[in-house]
């Protein structure tokens, strides 16, 4: 399944564009931008899955520092920063990585 089965390739390209810049990514405001939180439960979990590059079940620190090129291969690399600031967001039993379910709630 790809990205643009589940979200808008116009709105992905849209907010990948906006946080283009260094330091600029804001996840509450990206992940609205594609349209996940308008999204059922089952469809951002589809999303999970399709980030879960190692289909672990998680989305570890590793994967998350590519969140946007799973989004598009245009997307660039976040930083350390922004990758700990997603972590941070999502890991909300303090084990270094986001499950399916937490995600389902962080990212709407």
């Amino acid at each position: 399944m790809a990205m643009t089965d589940l979200l808008s390739a116009e709105d992905i390209k849209k907010a990948v564009g906006a946080f283009s810049a260094a330091e600029s990514f804001n996840y509450k405001k990206f992940f609205e931008m594609v349209g996940l939180k308008k999204k059922s439960p089952e469809d951002v979990k589809k999303v999970f899955h399709i980030l879960d590059k190692d289909q672990s079940g998680f989305i570890e620190e590793e994967e998350l520092k590519f969140v946007l090129k799973g989004f598009t291969p245009e997307g660039r690399d976040l930083s350390d920063k922004e990758t700990k600031a997603l972590l941070a967001a999502g890991d909300k039993d303090g084990d270094g990585k986001i499950g399916a379910d937490v995600a389902d709630l962080a990212w709407q």
